[in-house]
């Protein structure tokens, strides 16, 4: 039976990290499981006083790591002076990088991998209910697991934010997955798990300071055999943090500040053209249709010289098939949100408009009778809110189920 390995980044994670390890602790699997952990942070903490909390919470964390007797754990230390980062090889991009090195470095092709966070909570069954999708199809090479995250009874702020991003987020994977993209997943590094062979096929993790589950996750998606649909979820925590540049913790801060312009929800009409782009892929295979009559063509052929993009796709393929694959590799899940966002751009729509016509769209029988494209979202109480979530993630429970 194949080993699981866990990977879990963690930096100034003293707080959260033990309740993830009794989690843990408490799975029922036959397979043998293993945790690695990358306690880290750059090198130069140590001599930065605004840093110094962060050093002695990783410095406690290590010495709590190092008395752990509940699992087989696998500690890596880059946060003790002179082993942590230095330069621009720096945050959790990098920590999951060694960690999957290391894991690499030890595993089977068949071994799972399984990507965590510090401050996520897994149900006793999760890791069996990830290991039996892929002893049941040899074909499977990764799975974007589904989320949602706890919220914090003690903090309305944290909650009301984390809301909000989450209806970001939902929406955007939910048009995509209406549309029938390849690319409509979600990711999120604390919700992936792969072959051991599959990371090793697309040349693990690039080392991003944040962003990195994204490429990863479109890496399987380009790759094939990545499926979007689990029985159980993860469960992060919900809390704001600085030490990514762009991602959760960040979009938290501004959304907290009522900065929501990174992060809208799209209306469903922004979608319409790519799909369209989709129903026209045999014309344009056949070279009958005229790229700008659509504008999501249009967009991608802005950025060459060449009079037409898909010409020389044509010649490089022999079938139909392959020309799709090569046109999806091309379109792919960043092309796809530069897109999206210049449609937000060009004609903007009010938040709790775009959200209401969406539930009106896809689920009108559930749409509340108390929501109204009139009433601005803070206005909401969290319970209102997060009954608005539950629709969307039940939804997109669905559409994941059934995706590919």
């Amino acid at each position: 039976m194949p080993t699981i390995r866990v990977a879990i980044p963690a930096m100034d994670e003293l707080d959260y990290l033990p309740v993830t390890l009794d989690a843990l602790c408490q799975q029922k699997t036959n397979a043998t499981f293993e945790v690695y952990i990358c306690v880290n942070q750059p090198d130069n903490y140590w001599s930065d006083a605004t840093k110094s909390t962060i050093c002695e919470h990783n410095r406690l964390l290590l010495e709590y790591l190092q008395h752990y007797p509940f699992l087989t754990l696998h500690v890596l230390d880059y946060s003790s002076p002179g082993k942590g980062w230095i330069g621009k090889k720096t945050g959790v991009g990098f920590a999951r990088k060694v960690l999957f090195e290391k894991i690499l470095s030890v595993s089977e092709p068949d071994d799972l991998i399984v990507s965590l966070d510090a401050d996520t909570y897994v149900e006793p069954d999760y890791l069996e209910s990830i290991a039996s999708p892929f002893r049941k199809n040899k074909s499977l090479n990764a799975i974007a697991v589904p989320y949602y995250h706890r919220l914090d009874p003690q903090d309305e702020i944290c909650n009301r934010t984390m809301l909000r991003y989450e209806l970001y987020m939902r929406n955007y994977a939910i048009n995509l997955l209406k549309i029938n993209s390849p690319y409509g997943f979600t990711a999120l590094g604390s919700a992936i798990v792969m072959r051991a062979s599959a990371l090793r096929k697309v040349g693990n993790i690039t080392p991003l300071q944040s962003g990195e589950d994204f490429y990863l996750v479109q890496k399987f998606c380009k790759m094939g055999g990545l499926s979007l649909f689990n029985t159980k979820c993860v469960y992060p925590a919900s809390r704001f943090s600085d030490r990514v540049p762009f991602g959760t913790g960040p979009a938290m801060i501004q959304g907290s500040r009522g900065i929501w312009d990174s992060y809208p929800i799209y209306l469903h009409t922004c979608f319409a053209p790519i799909q369209e782009a989709y129903t026209h892929l045999h014309d344009i295979f056949d070279n009958n249709f005229i790229i700008t009559d659509n504008d999501f063509l249009s967009f991608l052929q802005k950025d060459t010289e060449k009079q037409d993009i898909w010409q020389d796709i044509r010649k490089n393929v022999s079938d139909y098939p392959h020309f799709v694959k090569a046109f999806h590799q091309k379109a792919d899940g960043l092309r796809l949100l530069q897109y999206v966002r210049t449609k937000q751009r060009q004609q903007p729509v009010k938040e709790e408009v775009a959200l209401y016509q969406n539930l009106q769209k896809w689920i009108p029988s559930q749409c509340p009778s108390w929501f109204s494209p009139t009433i601005t979202l803070n206005q909401y109480s969290i319970q209102q809110l997060n009954s608005i979530r539950d629709a969307l993630f039940h939804l997109e429970q669905i559409l994941r189920r059934d995706y590919g």
